[in-house]
């Protein structure tokens, strides 16, 4: 099966690094992956998208992706400004940093798409365990994986040992884990 996953967030907040944890996480269970952004000139701050591929057969399509079955929000700031949703296939999932609270008309259009949603305070998570909120996007992650399997969290942790190394290494892996551990349903 072809899982389809876009993430969302704003540069700086580590959406190419994330696609990427979780394209090169599935490769070392020997899936098929693909990991690759979308941005423009854009500065620190600014909306972009990022994108990953993940199936048990060799990946054929080198396209950006329009109807992921998966959609990350790291930044929910973002909803309202874009449609977030945009293509998400029916019955597909949304996993959503919340450290805000999401609006009615929002919630009801995930309802009408038949989405299942998933919230984490990532930012919360990041602040508690770093002192700042640049790991949202890991806490995200490990989110993601426990509203859907698409790889362990064994190999996410060995994908993250080979990134990083020392008192940061050990950060991140207690924020991948706590994100997996603290992800609830969005209850429609």
């Amino acid at each position: 099966m072809l899982n389809e996953i876009r993430w969302h967030g704003r540069a700086g907040q580590g959406i190419i690094t994330v696609s990427r944890l979780l394209a090169l996480a599935a490769i070392t269970e020997g899936k098929h992956a693909q990991a690759f952004p979308e941005f423009g000139p854009e500065r620190l701050g600014s909306a972009m998208k990022g994108y990953t591929r993940i199936s048990d057969e060799p990946i054929e399509v080198h396209s950006p992706i329009y109807e992921p079955n998966i959609v990350v929000v790291v930044d929910p700031t973002l909803i309202g400004l874009i449609d977030v949703s945009e293509g998400i296939k029916n019955g597909g999932k949304m996993i959503l940093n919340a450290f805000k609270p999401f609006s009615e008309a929002f919630l009801e259009k995930l309802k009408q798409k038949n989405i299942e949603a998933f919230k984490v305070n990532a930012t919360k998570i990041s602040l508690k365990v770093l002192g700042n909120d640049k790991a949202a996007n890991t806490a995200v992650l490990g989110a993601l994986i426990k509203a859907e399997p698409l790889v362990s969290l064994n190999a996410l942790i060995k994908v993250l040992e080979e990134r990083f190394k020392g008192p940061i290494l050990e950060k991140n892996i207690e924020i991948l884990k706590m994100g997996y551990e603290e992800v609830e349903a969005i209850k429609n």
